[in-house]
Parts: structure tokens; C-alpha cells; sequence
């Protein structure tokens, strides 16, 4: 089985094709959506889209922030706090993967 980026929403602008170098590229919102002050029904609409996410899978962050923070959490809690993001490297212009793990408290702080 393919890996699948979870884009978070649509960008029409945004050229994703390098993200294609990690899995199948599945969008969660589209462009015009917008989070609104009642956030349960994206959570649901976000949590049904991401009802397949494994460990194995990328959120790839872009969109509106309110929904790509959703994203994330749901992402963790399917999988007790582990998950993968692709970052964007504007010098080197591809995705890198950083693997998430807040289900521990860390030893050492970032640098």
C-alpha cells in the first residue's frame, strides 16, 4: 500500500508535485473553505477525511492555520502521538519529512 500526503486544503497557486515523491496526494479542504467560529463541524468533516491516517502517512501543512491545527491533532490522536509532516525547503525547493512525536516528554529542549 501507497503512503498518502494529506494536503490540508486545495491551493490552486501551489505546485504539490514534489509531495508526490512521498505518497498519493489527497486533499482535505477544498480552496474555498473557510473554519468558522464553530469549529466542531470542520473537526468532524477534518477527522472523517484522516479516518485512514497511519503512522506511515504525511500532513502536509498548508491552507488555513485553524484546519492545518485540527489536522494535526487529529493526526496525533489516531496515532498516540506520532505523526509525519513534509516541510518545505524554499532553498533546496523540496519537501523534507519531520516525524512529530508528542506522546513523551522530550529530555532536551531544541536548539
Amino acid at each position: 500500500m501507497s503512503n498518502i500526503v494529506f494536503a490540508v486544503q486545495e491551493d490552486p497557486r501551489k505546485n504539490l508535485l514534489p509531495a508526490l515523491d512521498f505518497g498519493d496526494v489527497e486533499y482535505i479542504l477544498d480552496h474555498r473553505d473557510q473554519i468558522t467560529f464553530d469549529s466542531v463541524p470542520w473537526v468532524r468533516r477534518i477527522a472523517t477525511a484522516l479516518r485512514k491516517y497511519t503512522e506511515e502517512d504525511y500532513i502536509l501543512a498548508i491552507g488555513d492555520p485553524a484546519a492545518i491545527g485540527i489536522a494535526c491533532s487529529v493526526a496525533a490522536q489516531r496515532t498516540g502521538g506520532r505523526y509525519k509532516m513534509l516541510k518545505w525547503d524554499r532553498q533546496e525547493q523540496r519537501y523534507f519529512p519531520i516525524t512529530i512525536d508528542i506522546s513523551r516528554e522530550q529530555s532536551s529542549t531544541p536548539k
